[in-house]
């Protein structure tokens, strides 16, 4: 059966619901989530789509600021370069699991910058 690209609305949510699902299975990184940052997850997933519907199908809703969000955390609980590491590797292999296209390439691409660019401003200027 052939994997679905993120190319729609509905597959970027199945994207969300999967990767989010292994990260709250993660030990360390549940509880950045869950108790430091207090994630509510009826309310930040939705957000988290529209993210990645602004970057993958050029929609306008998303309109927060995700470095200001993550500095918030980081001054709660310093995060690591293997916090880093470990989202990339599960959005990778969430990706790589259950889509596949020139969308899902780019997501790839993108969640890979998007950690480098995180870790290098909340690590080096630390």
């Amino acid at each position: 059966m052939k994997k679905p690209d993120l190319d729609s609305p509905q597959t970027i949510r199945q994207l969300v619901d999967r990767f989010y699902a292994c990260l709250l299975a993660d030990k360390k990184l549940a509880p950045i989530f869950l108790d430091v940052a207090e994630v509510d997850l009826e309310l930040h997933k939705p957000l988290i789509c529209q993210y990645w519907e602004k970057l993958l199908l050029g929609s306008d809703e998303y309109q927060r600021h995700t470095m200001n969000i993550h500095r918030l955390v980081d001054q709660t609980q310093k995060l690591e370069a293997a916090d880093f590491e470990a989202w990339l590797s599960y959005f990778v292999a969430t990706v790589d699991s259950h889509f596949a296209g020139p969308k899902a390439d780019r997501a790839k691409h993108l969640a890979s910058t998007i950690a480098a660019n995180m870790q290098k401003s909340l690590l080096d200027h630390a």
